[in-house]
């Protein structure tokens, strides 16, 4: 008995000692870069990955990692609310990007990105999107109870599919200073209010006075037109799902093209009403800040101009306080095209994607579900953020925990339904050059908005598609 007992010990001291020393340790993977700074993903961690929302890049620390504005915003309730998951978040290009990751063997459980663009730009050439219809059904992720626009522009991008949740809108509202309107005596804009009624505000307020020169209003025309809430899509039905580059049809000519163009074009005929960028509201490219009436922007930038530190990059703060001396900022919603419409942008939406070879989907999922949720979408927006899930109580707490957005008010961020994109089936999404229509045939070449748009039709778009497919993309 004793002699099977020792062999017995023995075979066990043998397996025993077989066994490395780490080897209940997490397999990581080293990520390079061209910051050549150290990047670990380990098999024991769910990575979250973002990109194309610029607040995550704000606050950079001395190793080039961007984790701090993520965690603040919602990182840390998120970990909180799965203690026993093992989250690592990192921000593109601090330090790796999309193609250090490939080059790796990593791939993202979840990437936060803009669906509008980056689909088909980014995420399908890396193979990194599937359709989740059936992983959103079994996970219980119910997208009717979300922005049907920002849901609807993410199914667009899906070739039939649903490729991702939408989790926050970085909408677009209309700021003012209300110095301005009441050193002048003029009413200030409220929501509803129509591009007619803002175009005699803003040839009211192109003004002098002594030796300060004011500007009326200012509106990105490439944003206008990307976003556009009169519901065109430049886009033509071909007949397959994924067109080739040279399947392709573009219309941007018809009369609803044309009358939209022309509703932007009359406030930059406004003497002295130059654009130049609405960039930063304070000046919008002036010499001196609080010389801008009124401008469209983001809610981040608002977060930004109030002085939510979070949104400010590292080193601005004190620029951006100087010149807020010289504003007093008004929210509104952006104006509408007709009386009575309650219709804005389409969302500028960012969703988050489950790649279908993620190490870790149905936990993915699960997480995914959270965020999408009353408590996530609440904190989200008490963080000065426009929720996809706007419940009576995720709505009041805009804001709520931003002292900065304290004594403003901010109720026009949820006013309104957003434009929703429509007749997109069997056409392919290519990042159009249509900042031609305005930036260069408009301001630039001095053309009207009937000849910049036919000539974006039949030359620029056609030689960028060509030349884009001649470089390999297929977008």
């Amino acid at each position: 008995m004793s002699k099977v007992r020792g062999i017995a010990l023995l075979a066990l001291a043998l397996s025993v000692t077989a066994v490395p020393a780490d080897a209940s340790a997490a397999a990581c993977k080293d990520v390079g870069n061209k910051y050549n700074l150290p990047f670990q993903v380990c098999d024991d961690e769910l990575f979250i990955f973002a990109a194309n929302y610029k607040p995550f890049e704000a606050t950079v620390d001395e190793s080039r990692q961007g984790t701090r504005v993520f965690d603040e915003i919602i990182g840390n309730k998120l970990r909180a609310a799965f203690p026993d998951v093992k989250i690592k978040y990192a921000t593109w290009d601090l330090p790796v990007r999309y193609e250090d990751l490939k080059k790796a063997g990593v791939t993202p459980d979840i990437i936060i990105e803009d669906p509008k663009s980056r689909i088909d730009r980014d995420l399908e050439p890396m193979g990194w999107v599937g359709d989740l219809t059936a992983d959103l059904q079994k996970a219980g992720i119910d997208l009717n109870t979300l922005n049907k626009a920002a849901v609807e522009l993410t199914r667009s991008r899906s070739d039939g599919g649903i490729y991702g949740v939408p989790l926050f809108i970085d909408e677009h509202v209309l700021l003012y200073n209300k110095k301005i309107f009441d050193k002048f005596g003029v009413q200030h804009p409220k929501p509803g209010m129509t591009y007619d009624e803002a175009y005699k505000l803003a040839k009211k307020l192109t003004r002098d006075d002594g030796l300060d020169h004011y500007k009326g209003y200012m509106q990105h025309p490439d944003q206008y037109l990307e976003f556009n809430q009169a519901g065109l899509y430049p886009f033509q039905p071909t007949a397959g799902e994924e067109p080739k580059p040279e399947e392709l049809k573009v219309d941007i000519t018809g009369d609803g093209w044309k009358q939209y163009v022309e509703n932007l074009y009359r406030f930059l005929t406004i003497p002295r009403n130059e654009f130049t960028t609405v960039t930063d509201f304070f000046k919008g490219d002036m010499s001196q800040p609080g010389h801008l009436a009124m401008a469209v922007e983001t809610v981040s930038r608002l977060n930004m101009y109030a002085g939510n530190e979070l949104f400010i990059e590292d080193g601005d703060e004190e620029s951006f306080k100087e010149q807020a001396k010289s504003v007093d900022i008004g929210v509104t919603a952006i104006p509408v095209l007709k009386r009575g419409s309650t219709t804005i942008y389409q969302p500028n939406t960012r969703a988050a994607f489950v790649p279908p070879s993620a190490a870790h989907k149905d936990q993915a999922l699960r997480i995914v579900k959270w965020l999408v949720s009353e408590e996530a979408q609440t904190e989200i927006s008490k963080q000065g953020i426009k929720a996809v899930l706007q419940t009576e109580g995720v709505v009041s707490n805009f804001g709520k925990s931003v002292p900065a957005l304290a004594n403003l008010d901010t109720s026009a961020v949820y006013w309104g339904e957003n434009a929703a994109v429509s007749n997109y089936q069997n056409t392919e999404f290519w990042d159009l050059p249509l900042w031609s229509v305005f930036r260069q045939h408009v301001l630039r070449d001095g053309m009207t908005p009937e000849q910049s748009l036919a000539v974006s039709e039949q030359q620029d778009i056609p030689n960028y598609i060509k030349a884009q497919a001649a470089a390999g993309k297929d977008w």
